[in-house]
């Protein structure tokens, strides 16, 4: 059966510190969602125009208006980017910016649904990311995970995969604990891991797994569900969403009764 799936990249997934793509990376990943796309509905949220901005001038990111700046040219390379894979395969895609004003409006969020919808129906991907030239409290606090989960949820998505430089979570920092166990399933995050400090992955980054585990919680919240998985080895993810075996990486999703 056709699943509805929104698919979350991260910026340091698709470039590496100094904002070049990683072509190798970002054509892997482009050949998954053109496999995805094949079986299911298929909504991208992708970080990184900030980064790609700055492979083409650089400016200096601690200064708003400049990230501001970065933003708006690197998009539109971004979706480029995007498009020139994803003709390969056969596919194109297409940019929708947001902010998070756009879903406390009725009348704009169904806008974006039906613009996300028609997408769909055509077969064609949407690529989404934060309308950061304009929303500047978004681009200093925001993040794609918050995005991503708002997408899922008021997209009417069946699944959220957030694709990171972790292989899911686990019951203490990797990074830390050579100890650390990987959790397969999640129903419910206690609220205290809610309020950790956020890490970033690199230096565009402007998330950690504390807005994943938000994002996460928002959706079990709302009834829905989330695969957090490595976006640098796409097995596991490969496995979960196309084979429908749970190999690797971690579910949230809700308690069945």
């Amino acid at each position: 059966m056709k699943k509805r799936i929104v698919i979350k990249v991260g910026t340091h997934i698709i470039a590496a510190d100094d904002g070049k793509l990683c072509t190798s990376r970002f054509e892997k990943l482009v050949e998954f969602l053109s496999l995805v796309m094949d079986k299911h509905e298929v909504i991208l949220v992708s970080s990184g125009a900030v980064a790609t901005g700055f492979s083409k001038i650089k400016l200096d990111k601690k200064i708003v208006s400049n990230k501001q700046a970065l933003a708006a040219i690197g998009q539109p390379y971004l979706v480029q980017y995007y498009n020139e894979f994803l003709q390969k395969h056969g596919k194109f895609g297409a940019q929708i910016l947001l902010v998070s004003d756009d879903f406390d409006s009725r009348k704009r969020t169904q806008a974006a649904r039906d613009a996300v919808n028609t997408l769909l129906k055509n077969n064609i991907l949407p690529i989404i990311n934060e309308n950061d030239s304009t929303a500047v409290e978004e681009l200093v606090f925001g993040d794609n995970d918050q995005l991503s989960a708002y997408a899922a949820h008021f997209f009417d998505a069946d699944l959220l995969v957030i694709l990171s430089d972790i292989n899911g979570y686990y019951d203490a920092d990797p990074k830390e604990d050579k100890n650390a166990k990987l959790i397969l399933h999640v129903d419910k995050i206690d609220e205290s891991k809610l309020c950790q400090n956020i890490n970033v992955g690199s230096k565009f980054s402007t998330g950690g797994i504390v807005t994943k585990l938000k994002a996460a919680d928002f959706l079990l919240k709302n009834n829905r569900s989330m695969f957090l998985a490595n976006g640098f080895d796409l097995s596991d993810v490969k496995n979960f969403v196309l084979e429908g075996k749970h190999s690797g990486g971690t579910l949230f999703a809700p308690k069945k009764l």
